[in-house]
């Protein structure tokens, strides 16, 4: 078992009940200009001041964490726009800017590299992904944030239980502490099969565990709370992470658009905190104005028991499914061939 050394996230761990990671990278990144198909992590060159408003805006908003502009920062993702052979500069970088606007903020602010999925399917589950490649992958990630001054790695939107574990020997590799998320989109399991219990297990078991690990993305908020409840009944070692979308996506006048308001990511926050999450944050459409909610909401309300699904539905909107795959009557996904971009 691999000793966790002191970092950043930890001594933040150790002072407080719960911390606010940020909101959407995608959504503010596509607010600012950025066209579908385009590679967000070239803006970290391209346009440094809005990375950096991207990153400020969080701060500003409350977050004790944000995560670097890096989801699609490995050779595998990059390879489609033709920068696989940038990937340590693209990573560096974003963190470094990163890392100059937490040392502006005036606090303690955890810079988190963000690492997405390669994109690839495992070559066991059909796909041409290796373990070993994988690593690779996840290495070179890593140590180009290692370099640009990032406090942990944030492993995100995970779908396979191999890469999860590629991408925790990867980070060992580069001695760096990290935290890890999954997404739980189909009928309460990943996209490839796996369930909030099934995780810990996982988790549980690895050599390098995170520092934190729990859920992110995924249908909806009460699907994710859903998920967080299930993380706790099955007995973690860790901190949970709960970082769930503004609501549900809906296309309107050729945007997606999420309809959660910043009231109802003020209650998701609190109900995530009661269901057992120690690190709370939003991904696809959560602005600052909902970090903002969720920040002052988390400070004035007092935290209560483990609220029952029917309160979560009541207040957040209805499950995408009567069952999260832990009592066995959900789906088991079987293994996509091709790619998959988040």
């Amino acid at each position: 078992m691999t000793t966790i050394q002191p970092n950043a996230l930890s001594d933040l761990l150790a002072t407080r009940d719960w911390l606010l990671a940020d909101g959407a990278t995608g959504t503010t990144l596509f607010n600012m200009g950025l066209q579908s198909g385009d590679a967000p992590e070239f803006w970290n060159f391209e346009h440094r001041d809005r990375i950096t408003a991207l990153y400020k805006g969080a701060v500003d908003a409350g977050s004790d964490i944000f995560l670097t502009n890096t989801f699609g920062g490995n050779a595998s993702r990059l390879k489609l726009h033709d920068g696989q052979d940038r990937v340590h500069e693209i990573n560096k970088v974003a963190a470094e800017i990163g890392r100059e606007v937490a040392d502006k903020s005036g606090r303690k602010i955890v810079v988190a590299g963000s690492v997405g999925p390669t994109g690839d399917i495992m070559k066991h589950m059909g796909g041409t992904l290796t373990h070993e490649s994988a690593v690779e992958m996840f290495h070179e990630q890593a140590e180009g944030l290692k370099a640009g001054g990032a406090d942990v790695l944030w492993c995100e939107t995970i779908s396979a239980g191999e890469e999860f574990k590629a991408a925790a020997e990867a980070f060992a590799l580069a001695d760096m502490p990290w935290c890890g998320t999954m997404s739980f989109d189909t009928a309460g399991r990943t996209m490839m099969g796996l369930t909030s219990a099934e995780l810990v297990k996982l988790v549980n078991k690895l050599p390098n565990p995170p520092i934190a690990f729990g859920a992110n993305c995924g249908v909806g908020a009460s699907d994710l709370l859903r998920t967080v409840l299930g993380f706790k009944e099955a007995g973690p070692n860790q901190p949970v992470i709960a970082k769930g979308n503004a609501g549900i996506p809906k296309y309107v006048e050729g945007h997606i658009h999420y309809d959660g308001t910043p009231d109802l990511m003020a209650d998701y926050a609190c109900l995530a905190r009661d269901s057992g999450a120690t690190i709370i944050g939003g991904c696809c459409g959560t602005t600052p104005d909902h970090l903002r909610a969720m920040r002052a909401a988390l400070e004035t309300r007092p935290k209560g028991n483990a609220p029952a699904l029917e309160t979560i539905a009541t207040a957040l909107g209805g499950f995408s499914s009567v069952s999260d795959g832990t009592d066995g009557a959900g789906p088991v996904r079987a293994p996509r061939r091709g790619r998959r971009r988040s």
